[in-house]
């Protein structure tokens, strides 16, 4: 295993551990919602803050339309005696994400040469596709080729 891969592992790794989260952002967001857990008002936290009520209420409103920014939902977590957390949480293993996009771009390149071969009255038994698709998943994974994220 290359250097590169056992990186590429360690950070599979960590984002391995999100698993499971099954975290939902709460209807109202997650500022309000905490806020109101605490028994705190806007008043109170903009006061802890040091900021008004209104931008208690721009900020809580900016998190329900996806325009709050991390440094102010960091500021308010704190003031609320909370740590602030975000994570991107892939619905299955970064490995099955791989290997499904590895599936996928071999697909591609088998169904081209299939193309090419029926043109030329060459065909290949279902056989000999599921080895050549194999074979090409293997080697993309453990290759990692620059337009491996690539859909075309």
């Amino acid at each position: 295993m290359s250097v590169k891969q056992a990186v590429r592992r360690q950070y599979q790794a960590v984002v391995d551990l999100t698993q499971g989260g099954n975290i939902q952002v709460p209807s109202e967001g997650w500022i309000r919602t905490v806020r109101k857990a605490l028994g705190m008002s806007g008043a109170q936290l903009a006061r802890r803050m040091g900021v008004t009520r209104a931008r208690i209420a721009q900020v809580e409103q900016a998190e329900l339309e996806g325009g709050v920014t991390l440094k102010s939902m960091q500021a308010t977590a704190e003031a609320m005696g909370c740590r602030f957390v975000y994570a991107f949480v892939p619905p299955e293993t970064i490995e099955n994400l791989i290997i499904a996009q590895a599936r996928k771009k071999a697909q591609a390149i088998v169904a081209t040469a299939g193309k090419h071969m029926a043109l030329e009255d060459q065909t290949v038994t279902e056989g000999r596709t599921r080895q050549e698709m194999t074979r090409l998943m293997n080697e993309l994974i453990h290759e990692m080729p620059s337009d491996f994220w690539q859909d075309k």
